[in-house]
């Protein structure tokens, strides 16, 4: 009987640009936001950034870091104005947070949902 004896695949370290890990780094130190959700936005294992996060914060109590949140102040509740202009009326609105803005258009129906997205959203 043969066996078949199989070579490991060789890994390869990713590397990134200071920029890159500076500006995802930078996106994780801002009040409420989801490490996990900015990983899988930019294709990042959750638990490599965590690393790099807890690191940048080591470096940062030795005086070393690459990034400095300046003015990190909590998310505002902002007022919104619900006006029903069509029977298919919806509710239009801008969440701005730091340099990000999102515009959001939802049925006038939906009310209840729209809540709950903002409140993941604004987390």
């Amino acid at each position: 009987m043969d066996t078949l004896v199989l070579k490991p695949a060789e890994r390869r370290r990713r590397r990134h640009p200071e920029e890159f890990n500076r500006q995802v780094i930078e996106a994780c130190l801002q009040p409420g936001v989801s490490v996990a959700a900015i990983a899988l936005a930019n294709g990042l294992n959750a638990n490599y950034l965590r690393r790099w996060v807890r690191a940048h914060r080591e470096e940062a109590e030795q005086g070393k870091a690459l990034v400095e949140v300046v003015n990190a102040e909590a998310p505002a509740i902002l007022p919104v104005t619900v006006v029903a202009s069509t029977p298919a009326a919806e509710i239009r609105l801008d969440v701005r947070r730091g340099g990000t803005t999102v515009q959001m258009a939802w049925p006038l129906e939906g009310a209840a949902s729209l809540g709950q997205c903002l409140r993941e959203l604004l987390r």
